[in-house]
């Protein structure tokens, strides 16, 4: 009986290790490992690079604004100054 399991628990994880071989992701897989890369790879680094376009230009942006609100606070606390010693 424990031989009979054996045999058939064999064959059970063979049948499955070729349906996910033939599978899509198995067929990623195999890509991935022989280092091809599809067309939706391409198109993932494309996106990729679209986006890490857009965080620097949001960056730069950013740093902009930054630099007017650090230049309106030191106007507004010339102004407080100003009014201390006129007032």
């Amino acid at each position: 009986m424990g031989m009979l399991t054996g045999i058939v628990s064999m064959v059970v994880i063979g049948l499955v290790i070729v349906k996910v071989a033939q599978s899509h992701l198995g067929q990623a897989l195999a890509r991935r490992i022989s280092g091809r890369a599809g067309a939706g790879d391409q198109e993932l680094r494309e996106e990729v690079m679209e986006l890490r376009e857009q965080v620097s230009h949001l960056e730069q942006r950013l740093a902009e604004g930054e630099e007017r609100i650090d230049f309106t606070e030191r106007l507004l606390a010339r102004g407080k100054d100003e009014a201390r010693t006129h007032g």
